[in-house]
């Protein structure tokens, strides 16, 4: 896997060089610095998309094991800053920081629960922000390559969707749990209690509708709010388009991003689909290039703070549900450290309350006998 990385990898950083080579490099140039002002709204723009996200990830947590909004916020940047700046093929940022709830009190499931209901809420929204992408470039350029490629993708990703979600639920339940029972050994009673576990928690989450729906609200918006970033550079280098046109380039850029996942940064992918999405509405390569790289520096500005949260996080000291240390005492004067949640989303972080409540009581007894 990571042999193959780092083949995308070159393979991505070939074609880039041989875009801006083909482009000319000070034309490109030229066109960045005429960005300007717009380069840093854009940044301002994609780190209040990031929060905006971190809401829709909150908004679908059961209240008695919901995390603050702060913490949602803060672990989506970690999110986004390890998924844009490191080869983790654009997902592994969320399993870091599903489990970096844990060391904020939430329990295992839940976490884990939670990454992957709103991993769903956001492929479907994005799913749907491409579909009305593709239907407005029909209106506006009728028929043509891009239409029918991206239309092709889609039909793809639709089933792809549904088998992401049906694995989330009871026939993916019995799937897994015959698969870790094949390979788990003499540890399986462990790995089926935390399937179990996890998929009771999924089965929560989903049942609540409303905050499913909800999640899915927002991340909707938080898409449309990624369109002002093709809008306001675009203006600035002087090439000015309409809300609609950018809602076009935004939505379909980001279905080849998503496409490129395979590719860290989607390093090539971006600046191809790029070009050709502003060639439709008449912007030149080295604008399209110039944009891209505009979009780059917001992926650093913001995924580095992200990055360094990270680090941070991984050094605090773990707390419990009330936002107390871990190592905080008790009312039998005993420190909790046996609830000090272990990086997994399964039993032992689950159950491990309870067996503090019955060790404290079982003390207390003892107590009242001397």
């Amino acid at each position: 896997m990571k042999r193959l990385t780092t083949l995308a990898l070159i393979a991505g950083l070939c074609t880039v060089v041989g875009l801006f080579l083909s482009s000319g490099l000070e034309d490109v140039a030229a066109a960045v610095v005429s960005a300007g002002w717009g380069a840093l709204i854009v940044v301002a723009a994609r780190a209040f998309a990031v929060a905006w996200a971190g809401l829709g990830w909150f908004v679908i947590f059961p209240k008695d094991t919901r995390p603050t909004l702060g913490s949602s916020v803060t672990l989506r940047f970690v999110r986004e800053g390890i998924n844009t700046l490191l080869p983790v093929a654009q997902v592994g940022g969320d399993f870091v920081a599903a489990r970096l709830l844990t060391k904020r009190g939430v329990p295992g499931g839940i976490a884990g629960a939670s990454m992957f209901v709103d991993l769903m809420t956001q492929a479907v929204t994005q799913f749907l922000f491409t579909v009305a992408g593709v239907a407005l470039l029909i209106h506006l350029a009728g028929d043509g390559p891009i239409v029918r490629t991206v239309a092709g993708g889609l039909a793809l990703a639709a089933p792809a969707l549904g088998a992401f979600y049906l694995i989330q639920r009871r026939s993916g339940h019995k799937v897994i749990q015959a698969l870790v029972g094949r390979f788990a050994g003499s540890r399986e009673w462990q790995a089926l209690g935390a399937i179990d576990v996890l998929y009771a928690s999924l089965k929560r989450l989903y049942g609540n509708r409303a905050r499913v729906a909800g999640g899915m609200g927002i991340h909707l918006v938080g898409w449309l709010i990624g369109t002002i970033e093709v809008y306001v550079a675009l203006h600035f280098m002087g090439y000015p388009v309409s809300i609609v046109e950018a809602v076009v380039i935004e939505s379909l850029a980001q279905a080849v991003r998503g496409a490129a996942f395979a590719v860290p940064g989607a390093l090539g992918a971006q600046e191809g689909g790029l070009i050709a999405l502003c060639a439709i509405f008449g912007i030149p390569a080295e604008a399209a290039l110039a944009l891209s790289l505009v979009k780059r520096l917001a992926d650093l500005l913001v995924g580095v703070p992200g990055l360094f949260a990270w680090h941070a996080l991984e050094g605090s000291p773990t707390a419990d549900a009330n936002g107390d240390e871990a190592g905080s005492r008790t009312e039998t004067g005993l420190r909790r450290d046996v609830l000090v949640p272990v990086p997994a989303y399964g039993l032992a972080n689950d159950f491990a309350p309870a067996r503090a409540t019955r060790a404290d009581t079982d003390l207390g007894e003892l107590k009242k006998c001397a």
